[in-house]
């Protein structure tokens, strides 16, 4: 057993390097155009560490959109530690997309990675399937916090409506460089809670 785990530890070692450069390489300049000896070279690992932990660069694809599926859970988490009501469950969603967007990145900020890559993949590749995932998670999120504010057909109305809020709003601070686009929704999204509040 000894003699395993020093092994096991190199390979979680280079598979998060990979996954680490791939992150950074496929955001900044997109999926088609990073080649494997470009995510190689940025991982400073061998290049059969790539095949011990990757079958192809398509799974390479799949495993760095899982890794962004749950980094921006985990923000959505941590935001939503301090909610003490569905105004401010509904309001940790928006703030997690702001923390997302004001998160250092070294090449500028892009918009929505998930986003980004989903537009690079053919109709029907898993990739494309992993980020409508993502996003129908992100609406079920928002109508679990507006089921405590109205019936059931009008919380999932309004959580399709503050998604299409949020993904617009994330295209285009994603082509403006900033956050400011998403400090708007947010501001956007008070008014549409303020106004559901006061539904009959």
């Amino acid at each position: 057993m000894t003699g395993a785990e020093p092994s096991a530890a190199r390979r979680g070692s280079a598979r998060a390097r990979l996954l680490e450069a791939a992150a950074g390489l496929f955001y900044a300049e997109g999926i088609a155009a990073t080649g494997i000896d470009k995510v190689i070279a940025e991982a400073g690992v061998a290049k059969m560490s790539l095949y011990n932990n990757f079958s192809s660069k398509e799974e390479l694809v799949l495993a760095y959109l899982e890794c962004r599926h749950q980094e921006w859970m985990a923000l959505y988490r941590h935001r939503a530690q301090g909610a003490v009501s569905p105004e401010d469950g509904v309001l940790a969603v928006f703030d997690a997309y702001l923390d997302h967007a004001e998160a250092a990145y070294v090449h500028a900020f892009r918009g929505c990675g998930l986003l980004n890559a989903a537009a690079e993949l053919p109709a029907g590749a898993r990739g494309r399937e992993a980020v409508r995932r993502h996003k129908e998670e992100v609406e079920e999120v928002l109508a679990a916090h507006l089921e405590r504010l109205a019936p059931r057909p009008l919380a999932q109305e309004t959580a399709e409506q503050l998604s299409f809020l949020l993904e617009g709003a994330m295209s285009r601070a994603g082509l403006d460089g900033g956050p400011d686009r998403l400090r708007r929704a947010r501001r956007m999204a008070e008014r549409i809670l303020a106004g559901l509040g006061r539904e009959p």
